[in-house]
């Protein structure tokens, strides 16, 4: 890939001009509006004394701002950093005092956060809607002379994306257009994208998958994307049955709760090309959908990865059920310890023009993300088969030894998540004197039932070996999850 690459709106006005890249409400953006409108924003920026290299905070729910900002920060060479909009001022300004933006960007819906964040810091405060004395609302920027862009640099730090981090304060991992091209090339080949797709955005920008599943991948290859502030499953079924969305990207938690929905059974699934990520699948919401005729192909990728490596062909989904398919078309794979196209088992390893250079401002976390030879060390055990197709273990660090023996708990939550009684499961492990390490497992009931707890350890022993059942059984009315519907396990742990 070029050290130089197009501008991406410039060139997408170029080859799309009139066609719709966004729906946004009522309102229809093509391929040239974006582009005007990104320039001038860009030229805004500059205005404001942004100056390449700065950082410019956003705050905001899905609208089409957010993507005009994104293209015009790569028109002016700034770096855009979303922030998470459900983390209050106290766990957001560590981050920015780190990260030093120059500026913070906040809608309506998020202004009482960004104006003390901006009060806190001393930052200058945009907003997308109605300003308050002293802040720049970006209808004004708009009437700047527009920024010519003569190329990007593929390496340059386009966005941050801050990862949710396990301990101490997360760590903000460099997105760059050349990562952006080789993830959108990376979809296009799993999905069959085209000019032609229409998608939803509904996952939230701050996360990789907001931005790259699919709408970034969807408007380099010229397609149209509806955006939804946020996920509610009414309104996203109500496109779904309006007809023309062609394929969108899920998170385990969207299926379920379509799964949940008293008008699941009016959409004819078999018409869309459905991908997920961010967790594995339960195997009974699999089963559910393809029952409805509808083909989930599993995934797996990470910020740091732009974020598709792995995404499941429809053709083989149905006959391999858990598998997260063959890496795709940009990304090199292997396991540790195994020899290279080998079935076996070990830490999944990456490498590719898609991998982010690095942690912004954290050379030692950086260093320590990648062994000697230059891969990405992803903290995943993989398994490849025979065929050359991929099923995700587990994570390293969720692994615990019972008795001396390795126990893997998403192994033991794919057995829960088959009770019938059970909608989902989450395993970790708890310290034991006699075992050293023994499972305890959290469960959301299915709506309506009311699983006997008594029941489950045995229920268990039919289908795992006896070092692999939980000692103890919880029960939730919900779960703690990232943007990414991940369940948040180090939660799980305190409650212990």
């Amino acid at each position: 890939m070029p050290e130089i690459l197009p501008d991406m709106s410039a060139k997408q006005a170029e080859l799309g001009g009139t066609a719709t890249a966004f729906v946004d409400g009522e309102t229809r953006y093509s391929f040239a509006r974006v582009d005007v409108e990104a320039a001038a924003l860009a030229g805004g920026l500059r205005n404001l004394g942004l100056n390449p290299g700065d950082r410019l905070a956003a705050l905001c729910h899905n609208r089409v701002e957010f993507f005009l900002i994104l293209f015009a920060c790569q028109k002016a060479g700034l770096t855009l950093v979303p922030l998470n909009w459900r983390q209050p001022v106290a766990e957001l300004l560590p981050v920015l005092d780190g990260l030093s933006p120059a500026a913070i960007l906040f809608d309506h819906a998020n202004a009482a956060t960004g104006r003390a964040l901006a009060r806190r810091l001393k930052l200058q405060a945009l907003t997308m809607d109605a300003p308050d004395p002293g802040e720049t609302a970006l209808a004004e920027l708009l009437e700047a002379e527009p920024l010519a862009c003569d190329g990007v640099d593929a390496e340059t730090p386009w966005y941050l994306l801050l990862t949710s981090g396990t301990t101490g304060q997360p760590k903000a991992v460099i997105q760059t257009a050349r990562m952006a091209w080789a993830n959108a090339v990376n979809v296009a080949r799993a999905v069959d994208l085209t000019s032609a797709d229409r998608s939803i955005n509904y996952l939230p920008l701050f996360h990789t998958a907001g931005i790259n599943l699919y709408t970034l991948p969807v408007f380099l290859f010229g397609g149209t994307s509806t955006l939804v502030p946020r996920f509610e499953p009414d309104r996203i079924l109500d496109l779904i049955l309006a007809g023309g969305i062609t394929c969108f990207f899920g998170v385990p938690a969207i299926y379920q709760a379509f799964s949940l929905h008293p008008r699941v059974d009016e959409v004819d699934w078999s018409g869309l090309r459905m991908g997920c990520g961010g967790a594995p699948l339960p195997e009974p919401l699999i089963r559910f959908f393809a029952e409805r005729g509808g083909v989930i192909c599993n995934g797996m990728g990470m910020t740091e990865t732009g974020p598709t490596v792995f995404l499941m062909d429809p053709a083989h989904a149905p006959g391999k059920i858990g598998s997260v398919g063959k890496p795709q078309a940009m990304t090199q794979v292997r396991l540790a310890g195994v020899a290279q196209g080998e079935p076996g088992r070990g830490e999944i390893e990456l490498r590719g023009p898609n991998i982010t250079p690095g942690y912004f401002g954290n050379p030692e976390a950086t260093v320590a993300a990648f062994t000697a030879d230059g891969w990405l060390k992803t903290g995943d055990v993989g398994q490849r088969d025979a065929d050359g197709y991929y099923r995700i273990v587990d994570r390293i660090k969720d692994m615990y030894i019972s008795g001396g023996e390795n126990v893997y708990p998403a192994e033991v939550e794919r057995v829960l998540n088959e009770h019938p009684e059970v909608l989902e499961a989450a395993v970790i492990g708890m310290a034991d004197e006699r075992w050293g390490e023994v499972g305890a497992a959290f469960l959301l009931p299915r709506p309506g039932a009311a699983p006997d707890l008594d029941t489950l350890a045995p229920w268990c022993r039919e289908r795992l070996a006896a070092y692999k059942v939980p000692k103890r059984f919880h029960l939730v009315e919900d779960f703690p999850r990232t943007a990414a519907g991940k369940i948040m396990k180090t939660e799980l742990r305190k409650r212990l």
